[in-house]
């Protein structure tokens, strides 16, 4: 496990190594910004981890709600739990 570990790692930093030149990204309006390619594509990686994150918080909300609901007691009412689904087969 920790062979695959280091070949990750050490091919993620081959990775940022052979990208270390220059590029611009452009924004709107004439803003632009100025970094290594290996940054850019980090902080594109980060936008999209966050993004996932927050676009899943409500349903992780709903979830736990409805599993804090159910513990105490109260009647079961999770719709997306795949045992409770029926396709009419």
């Amino acid at each position: 496990m920790w062979l695959l570990k280091a070949a990750i790692f050490f091919t993620l930093f081959a990775f940022a190594l052979n990208n270390q030149q220059m590029v611009s990204v452009y924004f709107f309006f004439g803003t632009m910004w100025q970094a290594p390619l290996v940054l850019v594509v980090l902080a594109a990686f980060a936008c999209g981890l966050a993004l996932g994150i927050f676009v899943m918080m409500p349903r992780w909300w709903k979830k736990r709600k409805a599993a804090r609901h159910t513990s105490s007691g109260g009647p079961h009412t999770v719709t997306d739990d795949p045992s409770t689904l029926h396709h009419g087969i």
